[in-house]
């Protein structure tokens, strides 16, 4: 795309209730100034000047619209995630902006599940990542890895609420014992919950039907089994292995990318892109990630 094409597609997307009409992010006016020496708009009802990225969490931008277009398009088509460094050269960028722009798609997409419920039948598990520990190179040398005094304090457990055929839930947190206020909250009551033999997930009984699997006789018996959630765990795992090898630090935003990946699995490219750049368009400036590694005020 030239420069104008994607400004128009950016528009587009951004307010098709318009058809592509700029509405001031402010207060809402549909009456706007277009300048032709720049790329920006000014309300003339509260004479606020933005661009088709304020108010977004693209604002504030230094990449070209064109490029933020194409980044999303590359990012969406990774079935196990795609890395920064990737996007870097696929972009021809800085690696650090590639990183910053796969973080804002991130929480972008994530967004829309924050305060989301699953019911129905609820697949419930845990499985930990990061934090990995080198073993050393004599066997002499070498320690249990498995015990908490050698580990490095960064491994985490991704616990999953999922619903047949439905929405994922990914949570972080220590242990998988601290995951069950959560899973009060966010599991509607009446639901029908699977989850393994671990015995913190004895609570659920007293709220939800709750029905158990032994994986040591089995993955499935008596119409209870957690494969929904150990599908989700793969796709993560395989994404930690395969693309990202590090995350332990952003182990959330990595949980929620690969549980919109599962959520979205059947759509196709072209649905996937769109449900994206719309998230993105919708979510405002993000807290985290603006202004990230420029200098800071002394």
């Amino acid at each position: 795309m030239s420069s104008e094409e994607a400004s128009e597609a950016f528009k587009q997307i951004r307010w098709n209730a318009t058809n592509g009409d700029p509405v001031c992010p402010r207060c809402g006016c549909l009456r706007v100034y277009t300048y032709k020496t720049r790329a920006l708009f000014k309300c003339k009802a509260c004479d606020h000047q933005f661009s088709i990225t304020s108010g977004t969490i693209f604002a504030s931008r230094k990449l070209p619209v064109q490029t933020i277009l194409l980044a999303i398009a590359i990012f969406v088509n990774g079935a196990k995630g795609h890395s920064a460094l990737q996007l870097s050269r696929d972009l021809d960028v800085q690696y650090k902006t590639a990183f910053v722009l796969s973080h804002k798609i991130r929480e972008a997409i994530a967004a829309e599940k924050a305060a989301a419920t699953v019911s129905g039948t609820v697949s419930v598990d845990g499985a930990y990542f990061g934090g990995h520990i080198r073993p050393a190179n004599h066997v002499e040398n070498r320690v249990d890895r498995r015990l908490a005094k050698h580990q490095t304090g960064k491994r985490r457990v991704v616990v999953i609420a999922r619903e047949k055929d439905g929405k994922t839930l990914p949570f972080v947190f220590r242990t998988e014992a601290e995951s069950l206020e959560t899973l009060g909250q966010r599991i509607e009551v009446g639901s029908t919950v699977h989850a393994d033999e671990a015995t913190h997930w004895d609570a659920l009984h007293s709220r939800y039907l709750t029905k158990r699997i032994n994986h040591q006789q089995a993955y499935s018996a008596d119409g209870a089994c957690t494969n929904d959630a150990e599908s989700f765990f793969s796709r993560l795992r395989r994404s930690e292995i395969g693309i990202h090898h590090s995350i332990s630090r952003y182990l959330a935003a990595y949980a929620g990318e690969m549980a919109w990946r599962e959520d979205n699995r059947r759509r196709s490219n072209g649905e996937q892109y769109l449900i994206a750049v719309n998230a993105a368009l919708a979510h405002p400036m993000s807290r985290q990630w603006k202004g990230y590694w420029q200098p800071k005020p002394h």
